[in-house]
Parts: structure tokens; C-alpha cells; sequence
């Protein structure tokens, strides 16, 4: 069963997106694979927030592994996804576990966008965390794992309700459309949800900087 449950410079969300009805969110998904399970999750959730924003998965996959001999001189890989990162509202992250934690590639993009320090690209990014796996604890530890490196880096992250998915096939197409109505509900919840937590934060920032 599914079960909803240094100083670094804030990131300067794009203000003009507040008041209207469309925010910019990008997606990071902790699993390299073609057939990955994530990656329909947010496909999923893509399509239930709808028109509300612009959506893009942010690619980490081509990120070389954190290095800090090139903090000054980061390669392109490292720069191009700094820099979308720091165009979006907002960030939905969908990790998968392994042997009870993140993936070494969610977690080597966490270290490229902390550094170097004082540099962080992740500060006061409003995110959501959901993950999805074949087992019945749908990536719970992983989630606590993520959220404590969240927590670090200054990212308000929605809080309730949380996605532990246990992943059926029969219940995703390959697009990303859910065909049972219980887990449409219980993800579109979440979506709805999330949207509003962006432009909370976002509308936050602008009452700090008015």
C-alpha cells in the first residue's frame, strides 16, 4: 500500500512567475538506467502539474565524479548544470535506493552544485522529494538520507505528504500516464501540493526583498 506521509547566497527565484500562473521546475533523477522506475515517476507527475509549469529533467548523468583540484576550473558538464539550476523555481528530485541510501549519482551532483564553498547553487531552492522502487519501504531510506543532505544545503523541501511508492508496472504507461485511480489521487495530491509550495517560497522572497 502507498503511504502519503558557511553562508551561501540564496538562490534569487525569478519573481515574475510568483503572481502568474506558470513556474519553471526542474527535475533530477538519481538512477542512470533506460528502464528507470524514477524517471516514470516523474514523468508522472510532469503530466498532473500540467500547465502549471514548465517542466525539464535536469541531466546529471554526464557529471564527472566531484573532484575538488577542479573547483576553479569545473568542465562544461558541471557548468552547463550549474547554471540550470539556477534558472529554475523550484526542483523536484526523485531518488531511487541503493543498499539503503541515494544513488553515488544523485549524490555526486549534490557535491558539483555545493562547491565550491560558499558557491552553493542549491540555497533556497524550494524542493520535493518522492522515490519509487519494488519494494515495499518505496525508497524511505534513501528519502531520510536525501533530506538530511537538503536540510544542509538550505533547501526548503515540502514536507508532508510524503511519496514512498512501492512501483507496479501495470499501473504507469511508458509516457508517464497512471492508469489506477487510487495512485493518480495519492500523486496528484502531491503535485498539487509541491506547486504551492514553490510559490509560497517564491512569494516569500519577494515579501524579504520588498
Amino acid at each position: 500500500m502507498n503511504t502519503i506521509h558557511a553562508t551561501n547566497t540564496i538562490h534569487a527565484i525569478d519573481t515574475t512567475h510568483v503572481a502568474g500562473s506558470t513556474v519553471t521546475i526542474g527535475v533530477l533523477v538519481g538512477s542512470l538506467s533506460s528502464t528507470s522506475i524514477n524517471r516514470t515517476l516523474a514523468r508522472s507527475l510532469t503530466g498532473l502539474i500540467g500547465e502549471r509549469a514548465q517542466v525539464a529533467e535536469i541531466e546529471i548523468g554526464d557529471l564527472p565524479l566531484y573532484n575538488a583540484d577542479l573547483d576553479d576550473m569545473p568542465p562544461e558538464q558541471v557548468r552547463r548544470f550549474k547554471r540550470e539550476v539556477l534558472s529554475v523555481d523550484g526542483l523536484i528530485i526523485a531518488t531511487p535506493e541503493y543498499n539503503r541510501t541515494m544513488s553515488a549519482v544523485l549524490k555526486n551532483a549534490f557535491e558539483w552544485g555545493s562547491r565550491p564553498y560558499g558557491e552553493s547553487v542549491w540555497a533556497g531552492i524550494p524542493a520535493g522529494l518522492v522515490g519509487a522502487s519494488p519494494g515495499a519501504i518505496g525508497t524511505a531510506m534513501a528519502q531520510q538520507h536525501v533530506r538530511n543532505v537538503m536540510s544542509y544545503l538550505n533547501m526548503p523541501t515540502l514536507a508532508q505528504p510524503e511519496v514512498y511508492l512501492q512501483f507496479r508496472p501495470e499501473e504507469f504507461t511508458d509516457d508517464g500516464r497512471i492508469t489506477d485511480s487510487r495512485t493518480r489521487g495519492f500523486l496528484t495530491e502531491w503535485a498539487d501540493r509541491f506547486v504551492d509550495h514553490v510559490r509560497l517560497h517564491g512569494a516569500e522572497l519577494v515579501a524579504v526583498g520588498s
